[in-house]
């Protein structure tokens, strides 16, 4: 089972409300994805913390469901 780009943003959107997320299907096989994603949450922390909130926002999807995504944090 693979997720779905509109359950990407969904579950980051759920997490981070401000975010400006834009998600792309990188092989057009709903499974490896590249998303950016603006938030005022990011701001004062590293990439690597920005992206850890990225990833818990994905609830251990990532790696089950979601094959490959490349994440691009900024803040707003």
């Amino acid at each position: 089972m693979t997720l779905k780009l509109e359950e990407i943003k969904s579950l980051i959107k759920e997490a981070l409300p401000d975010a400006e997320i834009s998600i792309q299907d990188l092989a057009g096989d709903e499974n490896h994805y590249s998303a950016t994603v603006k938030s005022k949450t990011f701001s004062g922390k590293s990439k690597i913390e920005q992206h850890k909130i990225v990833y818990k926002a994905l609830k251990g999807k990532m790696g089950n469901e979601l094959h490959a995504l490349a994440i691009n944090t900024l803040e707003i």
